[in-house]
């Protein structure tokens, strides 16, 4: 336990659940000295569940709303936070994701948070030793009729990478601590979720090949434990070419579920092909069937660009990150006892 102090990676995400979907509560996988800082929602009037510690709030047309979070310095020396405001959006891998700021944004979402919800003041800011700050953000609704539900999460990071707490040493390493609360706005009546099937067509997902489908969730309602059975045909003759599923996807309101059913070491074929979808949880389903043609030069083009035909395997990656990782640690060791037998020297020096 001690050597797993002394060289310590830590990547914190801090995720909960509420009934309809999953929202980020304040959590803490390590205690909050060994992260350095903590933050406390204040939680308005406004707020649906009282108990939720994340922003659950009810919000009407034209509405302003005033937003604070406490941020707290539990340690003994400087902690210097960046905090950011993202919309939610849908992972690849199915999960709603409010950590990293979303790149592109389904045509249907009519408002991002991040454009209703601005923080006031420096976004980056430095917490004296066992003070606190408070940050604000402002809310503004515009007139609308817009009915549904406004999704993303407020992001904390520590911005420095000094050790504090009960992690104490020069053998410490840090990486990435992070919280983020969930901002939600329900505004008017929930609408019925409604979904649909955009691009399908072979590419790559995590430079693995595949067919890329392009899942929509088209209202502004996040749609919870989806199960997914999908099969593709091939219309010349009918023969299975690949069958999957998938369950606990969890898509965010108004965004695109980019989904990559992959093909392993099966080389990608040019040809006609069917897809058959369904999706489905305790309330909903939904039935897809789409024709799609992957030409030559997309076969070419995804069997070429992926991992199984380079023969890079996923285990020799792993085994290169930890070799690399090694090095790392065995340089930062050397440097530590380079500055150790320095001090040692000069201190031998000094009684002379």
């Amino acid at each position: 336990m001690r050597g797993f102090k002394k060289i310590q990676l830590m990547f914190l995400l801090v995720v909960g659940m509420i009934v309809g979907g999953s929202v980020p509560l304040i959590a803490s996988a390590a205690s909050a000295g060994e992260i350095g800082f903590n933050v406390s929602a204040q939680i308005p009037k406004n707020q649906i569940n009282k108990k939720n510690t994340f922003y659950d709030l009810r919000m009407k047309s034209g509405q302003t709303e005033t937003l604070k979070v406490k941020v707290f310095n539990v340690s003994n020396q400087d902690v210097t936070v960046r905090s950011a405001i993202h919309t939610a959006w849908t992972s690849s891998g199915g999960a709603i994701e409010y950590v990293k700021p979303g790149k592109t944004f389904d045509s249907s979402l009519r408002y991002k948070m991040s454009d209703i919800s601005k923080i006031q003041g420096k976004q980056t800011f430095t917490i004296p030793a066992k003070g606190s700050k408070v940050v604000t953000a402002t809310v503004k609704i515009p007139k609308t009729n817009f009915n549904g539900v406004i999704l993303g999460g407020w992001y904390f990071e520590r911005a420095d990478s000094k050790v504090t707490g009960t992690v104490k040493g020069a053998n410490n390493m840090t990486n990435k601590y992070s919280y983020v609360i969930g901002m939600k706005y329900t505004m008017g009546k929930v609408p019925s979720p409604s979904m649909s099937l955009g691009k399908v067509t072979a590419g790559l997902g995590d430079y693995h090949r595949g067919v890329i489908s392009d899942l929509r969730n088209t209202t502004a309602v996040i749609i919870p434990n989806l199960k997914m059975d999908t099969t593709i045909t091939n219309r010349d003759g009918g023969a299975v070419v690949k069958h999957a599923k998938l369950k606990n996807v969890q898509m965010a309101p108004n965004t695109t579920f980019n989904y990559a059913l992959l093909y392993g070491k099966t080389p990608m074929k040019a040809g006609s092909y069917h897809l058959h979808m369904v999706v489905k949880n305790t309330d909903h389903k939904w039935v897809f069937d789409r024709n799609f043609t992957i030409t030559q030069t997309q076969a070419n083009n995804v069997n070429k660009g992926s991992v199984e035909t380079s023969g890079i395997s996923i285990w020799l990656l792993v085994a290169l990150g930890a070799l690399g990782m090694l090095l790392l640690i065995l340089l930062i060791l050397l440097i530590i006892y380079l500055i150790r037998r320095r001090r040692r020297d000069d201190d031998e020096d000094e009684t002379e």
